[in-house]
């Protein structure tokens, strides 16, 4: 997915965990991070306290959606999906992804990926990997600060 691309719409999810948002909920008034994560993802695993801080302190400021995007066979169990996202404290909406159908949307490949849309729904910043919320933060802020 190219910078400055719109945000593909969020239709197709096999589930919604934690409530369901369209993009119309989400463009227009503030900036959106949309992250990719998976059940068998060690890294998703360690990054998402960071995630869920990060989530937690910009709450008035940004909207917050998970796309769980699974990796194989047994990712696919919808009720390991929720068990995980509840011991991880995940209370963002989740999109879980189980065709791909999100996943292929935004020509991603990676989990954890990040994905920073400005509060017109274009594209502004992608990173995937473990590592680099301190990065994450510097382009959220440049975005909120526009």
């Amino acid at each position: 997915m190219r910078l400055r691309t719109p945000m593909p719409e969020l239709d197709g999810a096999t589930e919604w965990i934690n409530g369901e948002v369209t993009k119309e909920e989400l463009v227009g008034e503030k900036p959106t991070l949309i992250h990719f994560w998976s059940v068998s993802c060690g890294l998703c695993k360690e990054a998402m306290p960071k995630v869920n801080e990060f989530r937690d302190q910009y709450k008035d400021q940004l909207n917050v959606v998970a796309v769980h995007m699974p990796r194989s066979e047994k990712d696919l169990d919808i009720d390991q999906v929720k068990e995980i996202a509840e011991n991880l404290g995940m209370t963002q909406p989740i999109y879980v992804d189980n065709t791909h159908t999100l996943t292929d949307a935004f020509e991603n490949q990676y989990v954890p990926a990040y994905y920073v849309f400005d509060a017109e729904g274009k594209l502004r910043h992608f990173q995937a990997g473990g590592g680099g919320m301190k990065m994450l933060e510097k382009r959220v802020n440049r975005v909120l600060g526009e």
